[in-house]
């Protein structure tokens, strides 16, 4: 069975050191530990069912514009407005095509689908696809309004913050063998001015007043939701609705019922432990194992933790959302054995809520699946200012981090289930001071940041990828997690060929040889 996922856990967070697959074990979706080991090839199946289904996307978006082509502004008033939007969505689906696969053939709607087997797919290196992806979110912009009136519907500022994110990209260079040779500075330049674009007029942004708001429905388009995919149940369609079905099998057992695929890994998991000021275990924090399962109860549980880490992930004995019946579980877990007893919490609303729908799909509801949120912006601007590296970008930056953080503090913590009125673990969370705040570390705390902040959100690995650490990073985490999780022993990243998926031979063979393959790969 192949899974073809919009949400990137799989190829956004397995693949990285945050996450394990989960489910029943290493041959029960069988392709993802493949994924998870650096053990695919230019035939597994997944990549090309990834390929194909992003190419459809995106000519769903082409077969819209060449209706829309035939049409003038009598008779669809808003003709400019809604072929703007069906560009930025096509925009979208290009930047998940390149930042999976790298080297892919770009084409618009005026290109005949008899003829797509002969566009190349290195027409263009990565640094212009990205580039030609940023213009095409620019060039929409200039014809979408700030503010629409059904809700969901392409902006401006969505057009502005998705340009702001593929210049990121653009901006760390890399060469054949993907490695990172550069970093323009003038594309920061515009992806701090893009960010600063993002709500200036329109839709006011803001960070949510407490993290865990971002899994309730109530607040899903509300002040920190940039773009986000629009679900829906109830709306006439058969069985639950148009839910997401790309977290299908995450749920959790217990009182979803679910297939617990996509757990959180112990290196996510020690990398919320925290010093005596609150801030991060940079160089030791993997050195020993927070919060292990032993006998019925969680041990080792006496150092500080940022409070991210019970928002995010499902321990055994920690209060589970506003779940009174019981707390999370040690055999929520399918598999314990192979991965550990944490699960994600993030992504699923309370399972007593009237919203949840009961039975199959698991944990199944309208929640929205968030593309670009506001803490997205603010750090991207945040790397940017780094990256350039001046003393006045560096101190916003600073504050920047520190506001992020400040969100996390301040949002009510995480109770002991059996004493509700004690804290579940010794939260600590502090500021950045501007003593010692230089190039440097301000990068490695930006970097980390975005972990603690966005973990399972599907970014990580692209992460790795673009700062060019992701060889050193990956093969860190395998020495150490391979004593723990059997199925890691001989896993290895392989550098100048593991950063990006092959180009699948079912579409080499469709392009009669006009395709070239990734570096590494046969």
């Amino acid at each position: 069975m192949y899974l073809v996922l919009m949400t990137n856990w799989t190829y956004g967070e397995v693949r990285s050191d945050n996450a394990y697959k989960g489910g029943g074990g290493v041959n029960d979706g069988d392709f993802c530990t493949l994924l998870e080991t650096f053990k695919i090839d230019a035939t597994w199946a997944n990549a090309d069912e990834k390929w194909f289904q992003l190419y459809c996307c995106l000519q769903r978006c082409n077969s819209a514009l060449r209706v829309m082509n035939t049409l003038d502004e009598n008779t669809l008033p808003v003709l400019k407005s809604r072929k703007a939007e069906m560009k930025v969505i096509r925009a979208h689906f290009f930047f998940e095509l390149v930042r999976l696969f790298k080297q892919v053939p770009y084409f618009d709607e005026n290109v005949d689908i008899d003829d797509y087997k002969y566009i190349p797919n290195n027409q263009f290196t990565r640094e212009e696809l990205l580039g030609k992806i940023a213009q095409e979110f620019l060039d929409a912009a200039n014809y979408l309004p700030y503010t629409q009136s059904q809700i969901g519907r392409i902006t401006k500022n969505i057009a502005y913050a998705y340009a702001a994110k593929a210049k990121l990209y653009q901006a760390y260079q890399q060469d054949e063998n993907n490695q990172v040779i550069a970093v323009d500075k003038q594309l920061l330049a515009e992806v701090a001015a893009l960010c600063d674009k993002v709500g200036a007029q329109g839709k006011a942004y803001d960070l949510l007043n407490d993290f865990q708001k971002l899994d309730q429905l109530e607040y899903e388009n509300g002040v920190e939701s940039v773009f986000a995919v629009q679900y829906s149940m109830d709306d006439e369609t058969e069985g639950a609705g148009n839910i997401n079905w790309s977290n299908l099998l995450n749920a959790p057992k217990g009182p979803y019922g679910g297939d617990g695929f996509f757990l959180p890994s112990q290196n996510l998991i020690n990398a919320y432990k925290t010093d005596a000021y609150g801030l991060p275990l940079f160089d030791t924090f993997n050195n020993s194992d927070y919060g292990t399962y032993e006998g019925n109860e969680l041990t080792n549980v006496e150092a500080t933790v940022d409070p991210r880490l019970d928002f995010v992930t499902g321990r055994p004995g920690i209060t589970w959302k506003t779940y009174t019946v019981e707390p999370c579980k040690a055999n929520w877990i399918r598999n314990s054995g192979e991965y550990g007893f944490n699960c994600t919490k993030r992504f699923y609303i309370s399972p007593e809520s009237e919203d949840m729908f009961q039975g199959w799909p698991w944990g199944a509801s309208h929640l929205n699946w968030q593309i670009i949120r506001y803490a997205d912006v603010l750090l991207w601007k945040a790397e940017a200012l780094i990256e350039i590296g001046e003393a006045a970008g560096l101190e916003e930056a600073r504050k920047i981090i520190n506001r992020i953080r400040l969100r996390a503090k301040n949002s009510p913590y995480v109770k002991d289930f059996k004493h509700p009125e004690q804290n579940a673990a010794n939260y600590l969370i502090g500021e950045y001071p501007a003593e010692g705040w230089n190039q440097d570390f301000a990068r490695k705390a930006l970097r980390w940041e975005r972990r603690m902040e966005f973990a399972m959100e599907g970014d990580r690995f692209f992460d790795l990828v673009r700062w060019g650490i992701d060889e050193e990073n990956m093969n860190s985490d395998i020495v150490v997690e391979q004593n723990k999780r059997v199925y890691y022993r001989g896993a290895r990243f392989i550098g100048g060929r593991d950063e990006y998926l092959p180009i699948p031979n079912a579409q080499y063979n469709f392009s009669e040889g006009t395709y070239v393959q990734n570096p590494g790969y046969g």
